[in-house]
């Protein structure tokens, strides 16, 4: 019997014009975009339909709009009905709508405060993330220790992507010793990736706290289909375990691959991405590549 895994795209996926499709043919989806205009507290949708790229990038700008777009894409299609769910970082705020352990309503208002709170702790201390390619994910562990141990920065693995991609978040100095350290291991390529801090590392502890104070403020529900979520990438239906979990994630590396192995040891026969982008899809693809994937936008 098939199996459908639905998986929700974060930060990096949202381009210009992205729902405009959806406000322009579904009046539900018209009547949501407008809501979220309400719930942020400014006309979002003039941006995510027109603004410029530059404009999209402001994480207070970048997280509600990815959310916003991918919950309306699985509310506006009939066939939705997920056997399991999985977001990549602020992807997973999606999933927890769309197995019903959060409203949109609530599920927005925690992303916003997620998105002004990261962007707070990334002005208190420069940090940055980078990519690393085609190195083995404990060889980029070992030496993100060693930096840590012996020079003293804050260094950690923040996205464990698919086999041979791995981001790693940090201080400038940890980045900068790392990429001498980590090209000389045999990584093919360490790119700067252009965010404004690292994200998924001990640096976002202020923004974890702020947040855990908005969530316990909110009732989430046991779920109607298992989240795999990124700090464990095992599966939970309950209410408190997951609520425990989404607070985690802001210091925490985001499992991915672990995740995808784990639905497909789950059963999942087919992956549907749903929301902007195509980056999902193609991580799928790379960790096995004979499942099936499409995308839903």
């Amino acid at each position: 019997m098939e199996k459908i895994a639905y998986i929700f795209p974060g930060q990096g996926s949202q381009f210009v014009g992205m729902g405009k499709l959806l406000f322009d043919t579904s009046p539900e989806a018209k009547n949501l975009f407008n809501l979220a205009n309400e719930i942020v507290g400014f006309d979002i949708t003039s941006i995510m339909f027109s603004g410029t790229a530059e404009d999209l990038k402001s994480t207070n700008v970048t997280q509600p709009a990815i959310f916003i777009h991918s919950v309306i894409a699985f509310l506006n299609n009939p066939n939705f009905k997920p056997d399991m769910v999985a977001g990549h970082s602020l992807g997973e705020f999606s999933a927890l709508v769309a197995n019903g352990v959060l409203t949109f309503e609530k599920a927005l208002e925690l992303v916003c405060v997620r998105a002004t709170a990261m962007q707070k702790a990334c002005e208190i201390e420069s940090s940055t993330m980078a990519a690393v390619l085609n190195l083995e994910d404990n060889k980029v562990k070992e030496i993100c220790n060693f930096i840590q141990t012996e020079h003293k920065e804050t260094l950690v693995p923040a996205n464990f992507n698919c086999p041979g991609q791995i981001v790693i978040s940090g201080s400038i100095k940890g980045i900068e010793l790392a990429e001498v350290l980590l090209k000389e291991a045999g990584a093919k390529r360490v790119l700067r990736l252009p965010v404004g801090g690292a994200f998924h590392s001990p640096f976002m502890q202020p923004a974890q706290d702020e947040l855990a104070q908005a969530i316990y403020k909110i009732e989430f529900k046991n779920a109607i289909c298992p989240i795999f979520q990124n700090v464990t990438a095992a599966p939970t239906s309950n209410a408190l375990e997951i609520q425990e979990n989404l607070i985690k994630q802001l210091t925490a590396s985001v499992r991915w691959t672990e995740t995808i192995e784990n639905m497909i040891q789950f059963g999942a026969t087919k992956f549907v991405e749903v929301g902007p982008g195509k980056v999902l899809q193609g991580l799928v693809q790379k960790i096995n590549k004979e499942i099936v994937v499409e995308g839903v936008q």
